[in-house]
């Protein structure tokens, strides 16, 4: 009787130790998956924000283009209004 029971503990580890090794093995896999999923959504983000950082950098540079023409033209119709005021006196 003694040998049955001995017999069945050993099945019954047997088996819990496979099932156990399988279920690691599982999430072993999965958290490799979750990783490489979030490395790669890492990578692709990165990308998406160098390409926007370097179009606002083109934009910023276009601004100050902009900024500094009507910074010029307001210069020239203040002398203009100021020759214009000084000449109706």
């Amino acid at each position: 009787m003694e040998n049955i029971y001995t017999v069945l503990i050993t099945v019954v580890t047997t088996l819990g130790g496979t099932s156990a090794w399988r279920y690691f093995e599982r999430r072993a896999a999965h958290k490799e998956d979750d990783e490489r999923y979030i490395r790669m959504d890492c990578q692709t983000r990165i990308s998406k924000l160098e390409l926007l950082l370097a179009q606002s950098s083109v934009e910023k540079d276009e601004m100050r283009a902009q900024i500094l023409k009507l910074v010029e033209e307001v210069s020239a119709l203040r002398v203009e209004i100021k020759y214009l005021e000084e000449r109706g006196k």
